[in-house]
């Protein structure tokens, strides 16, 4: 039985419901296209989805491209096919807050003939001066009563690409002694000569969000706006907004707080800077908490799906444990995914009295836990390589694998016994010697004896050279952000994020595996092909300490 998660915004659509509403549940999503989504957009991807989905209601997608200095049509098609990856069916339509620009000048025309817009030229400085503090209000602009003849005249001229940039912006007039930073006459378009991604030169005026998103939610019918907790102190002017300008069929906006995870950072710009700075390879290195990075690095849609729903919606700030993601992910594919035998630091084991050139295959389950996955034939041969930890001339106390005098299990195939080695010019051991005994090929030995040690293998003739990339945290600090003032976020990048082993060895079955498919190398962690050839990335390790943990604090 699927565990019930509490969820305050379906509590107020109930309530709503209840209480006689009557339209159709509307809601969005509105990213700005000026970087990738990342685990966090999915978060309010999945709240709006699945919250029109419960009532039977429309979901729309509407790019926030009303800043054309940082967006780019690169952005906007990551976005549709990172939703399109997760699963969500966006029944509403695609739109672009671009496509209304001939209405929101429209409006704020009525605004300013009615008296609550004027042109001002203050500087931007000089308007940071005037805006007051959270304990001293406002003053009023020298330029706040302009006549509305004026106003009409220098707004027209500001969209005919008279003035430079951030000479001029439209406010709103509302209160300068508003408790309310946001309601002291807000900027509601500023001058920006930049050419449009959709909308090429026609306009060098560009209303900004707190205008443009109240606008745009009510043309297109939505019901509930449901954003993150920094724009709660912005409802008010999203209420001012719609109420002046008249419409009838009126959205509410709702907040809910932000996911947060440890080790990593959840913002556009600072994922960003990591790009531009050469600190990760790109937008999707699978170190990226974004979801191009999290699908290479393997996650699947419905593991994020169930990390979102186990972290649950509320309004209060918290920051997620990374290890409930791992949980997701290695709870799904330890059910789904198949199993092979990688070895990463190979070194070669000799089988003294094996017959040369003969080779036999060893039947395999694909997944113990599934029967139905079935079984692969596995090719074995006279030498095999190992996990190099996994023989110790001086072994510790309680080593199960292979060590002088002892005996060993090569999985599913046969027992086998230490007998030399042979070591390079410099001491380094290159091979290890065995005898078989070949009584043993996959069942047990006849005389009922007891092998402890079980370790992995994969056939030196056949074997498939690839790279296996393990990742760490991007961040050595668990909240990035709870750090001294004199430090950057970059101060506590992990220099140690990634280890790349390359020459090893991988059974033939995985020769070639598509991108993106997703297998459990035995003892070694969950992998997915790369999209470099011939590279693995590890998803996550075997060893599942956050559920662990769980079940001991409870």
């Amino acid at each position: 039985m699927e565990e019930t998660v509490s969820n305050f915004i379906h509590d107020i659509i109930d309530r709503d419901l209840e209480n006689g509403f009557s339209r159709r549940i509307h809601t969005r999503f509105p990213p700005e296209p000026n970087g990738y989504l990342h685990i966090g957009s999915a978060k309010a991807i999945w709240i709006n989805a699945t919250t029109a989905e419960k009532y039977g209601g429309l979901f729309n997608l509407r790019y926030d491209d009303t800043n054309p200095l940082k967006e780019d049509v690169e952005f906007v098609e990551s976005i549709e096919r990172d939703i399109r990856w997760l699963g969500f069916e966006i029944t509403g339509g695609i739109f672009y807050g671009s496509d209304y620009f001939d209405k929101c000048y429209e409006f704020a025309v009525k605004l300013i003939k009615e008296g609550k817009a004027y042109v001002d030229d203050l500087s931007p400085e000089e308007m940071r001066e005037y805006r007051g503090t959270l304990t001293e209000p406002g003053r009023n602009s020298p330029y706040r009563d302009r006549s509305v003849e004026e106003n009409l005249d220098l707004f027209e001229r500001m969209k005919n690409g008279e003035f430079p940039d951030g000479s001029r912006t439209l406010r709103a007039k509302i209160d300068m002694a508003s408790p309310n930073l946001n309601m002291r006459d807000p900027a509601i378009y500023r001058i920006v000569h930049a050419r449009h991604h959709r909308q090429g030169d026609k306009w060098c005026i560009y209303p900004l969000y707190d205008f443009a998103h109240p606008i745009q939610d009510a043309l297109e019918g939505i019901t509930h706006s449901l954003c993150s907790i920094e724009f709660e102190n912005h409802r008010p002017l999203y209420d001012w907004v719609i109420e002046n300008i008249g419409f009838e069929d009126r959205p509410h906006q709702y907040e809910f707080a932000r996911l947060n995870l440890t080790y990593t950072v959840m913002s556009k710009r600072f994922l960003r800077e990591l790009v531009e700075t050469g600190a990760v390879d790109g937008w999707d290195d699978p170190r990226m908490p974004t979801l191009c990075g999290l699908r290479r690095r393997g996650y699947t849609p419905s593991s994020i799906k169930e990390f979102l729903r186990r972290a649950g919606v509320s309004k209060a700030y918290s920051i997620v444990d990374i290890g409930l993601l791992e949980h997701c992910i290695r709870d799904e594919l330890n059910s789904t995914a198949p199993r092979r035998m990688a070895v990463m630091d190979p070194v070669k084991l000799v089988l003294t009295n094996y017959p040369a050139g003969k080779v036999e295959y060893f039947e395999v389950p694909n997944n113990p836990n599934d029967p139905e996955a079935g079984t692969r034939k596995v090719p074995f041969s006279r030498e095999v390589y190992i996990e190099r930890e996994d023989f110790a001339e001086v072994p510790p106390p309680k080593y199960h694998r292979l060590k002088p005098g002892g005996e060993v299990r090569l999985m599913g195939a046969y027992i086998v016994k230490y007998e030399d080695v042979v070591r390079d010019a410099d001491g380094n051991i290159t091979e290890i010697h065995c005898t078989c005994d070949m009584e043993t090929g996959g069942k047990n030995p006849p005389d009922g004896r007891k092998v402890k040690g079980t370790i992995h293998w994969v056939s030196a003739a056949h074997a498939v050279d690839a790279e296996l990339r393990l990742y760490d945290y991007l961040f050595t600090q668990p909240n990035v952000f709870d750090i001294p003032e004199d430090k950057h976020f970059r101060d506590y990048l992990n220099l140690d994020s990634l280890h790349a082993y390359k020459n090893c060895k991988l059974e033939p079955s995985l020769d070639a595996v598509e991108e993106g498919e997703r297998f459990q190398f035995v003892r070694l962690g969950y992998f997915c092909r790369d999209k470099a050839p011939g590279v693995f990335n590890r998803i996550v390790g075997l060893k599942d300490t956050y559920a662990r943990q769980t079940k001991d604090n409870n």
